[in-house]
């Protein structure tokens, strides 16, 4: 399945440009700050002296891959589509689409999948019902684990240890009366969703929006991707979304697994 390039150990030390990884660094510290950050934010979250943090920066804007507004410096949309030109390519999601396809016509519903990416989802597929929800996803589409049930479900996959230190590690937030912040609970709702193989969260993310997801596995057993559909709590009780939406998502789960059988 991988290809020569993709089965090269990782880079000794030696062989690893110093500057490149910086960065990238840079970037991911400008993605997790979608309002920008001035050069002295910068350099103190990548720990880089202002001249290094201004090359690294200017060199990202002359590149396209970030713009200056004012004192603060932001990622552009080149990265974005950078990303969904991989994720578009990616054969494993142009052989998925089909069948989650069928569960959103099914459902009348949105139908995604997301990859774990750091203390985030990031959808790699979608498809969207007719049915309008306020949150604005899309391919590359970045949002918290903690508190969306196909986080839950690909945190399932981490051994206890690193679990908890993902949720020590993670920034949690209450993003509505709802949203569940003890992480001890937090530990208790993913380990439920091992054991179960699936994950509800009820408006947790957004007040009237309630999503189940399943996860999606290799020939290995490990969870690669999680597949979900999300609704408007109006429409369907967390019950009913368990009865009507789960066999739905499982066989369509099970479809896309068989990908891995034929790699």
């Amino acid at each position: 399945m991988n290809s020569p390039l993709e089965s090269i150990e990782p880079a000794a030390g030696r062989d690893q440009v110093g500057s490149l990884t910086r960065g990238l660094q840079v970037m991911e510290i400008l993605a997790a700050h979608p309002q920008g950050l001035t050069l002295t934010e910068t350099a103190e979250r990548a720990g880089l002296t202002r001249a290094g943090a201004r090359r690294f920066l200017l060199t990202l804007v002359g590149s396209g891959y970030a713009v200056q507004d004012g004192r603060r410096f932001l990622l552009s949309s080149r990265l974005i589509a950078v990303a969904r030109s991989w994720i578009s390519g990616s054969t494993l999601w142009t052989y998925a689409e089909p069948f989650m396809r069928a569960v959103s016509q099914k459902l009348n519903e949105s139908c995604s999948a997301a990859i774990l990416a750091d203390e985030d989802v990031v959808y790699v597929a979608r498809v969207a019902g007719r049915r309008i929800v306020s949150v604005g996803l899309h391919v590359g589409t970045r949002l918290p684990a903690y508190c969306t049930s196909m986080g839950r479900v690909l945190l399932s996959d981490l051994t206890p240890q690193a679990l908890d230190a993902f949720l020590a590690r993670a920034t949690i937030r209450p993003n509505t009366p709802k949203t569940i912040t003890d992480t001890v609970t937090l530990a208790r709702l993913v380990s439920e969703a091992r054991l179960q193989g699936f994950a509800m969260v009820d408006q947790e993310l957004e007040l009237g929006l309630r999503s189940i997801a399943v996860p999606v596995r290799d020939r290995s057993g490990s969870i690669v991707a999680a597949i979900n559909v999300s609704t408007q709590s109006a429409r369907f009780s967390v019950s009913e979304m368990e009865k009507e939406f789960l066999p739905h998502l499982k066989e369509a789960a099970a479809a896309i697994e068989d990908y891995f059988v034929v790699q």
